[in-house]
């Protein structure tokens, strides 16, 4: 999971940053989102995402490749020619549950 704390007026920058551009680099670079939320207290102005990898050494080397890319490279200079847009970021490592399968959720009452 991924947590942006965004610059003061950023955050309509970073979502259009996101879904003109670094959704498709992240596919380019097999990084797979799984969703975003925007923290429902707008005075946080924080952004949540989570993209899966297969382990954390495919997660470094995707990563790696991505912030190497011309084209992320060149997106982040134009899209920052005002500033940064993210204050603070944190990564957070996570693991599937063994014990939750989503197959055996039922949507039926008891």
């Amino acid at each position: 999971m991924r947590i942006y704390d965004m610059h003061p007026g950023k955050m309509s920058a970073i979502k259009d940053r996101f879904r003109d551009h670094v959704i498709q680099l992240f596919i380019k670079h097999e990084m797979k989102i799984t969703d975003f939320w925007e923290d429902l207290d707008e005075a946080n102005n924080r952004l949540y995402y989570l993209v899966e990898h297969a382990d954390l050494e495919t997660r470094n080397l995707n990563y790696e490749q991505f912030r190497g890319d011309p084209e992320w490279i060149e997106l982040k200079r134009m899209t920052e020619q005002d500033g940064p847009l993210v204050k603070k970021q944190e990564s957070i490592f996570m693991k599937q549950a063994a014990f939750f399968n989503h197959n055996n959720l039922t949507n039926g009452a008891n």
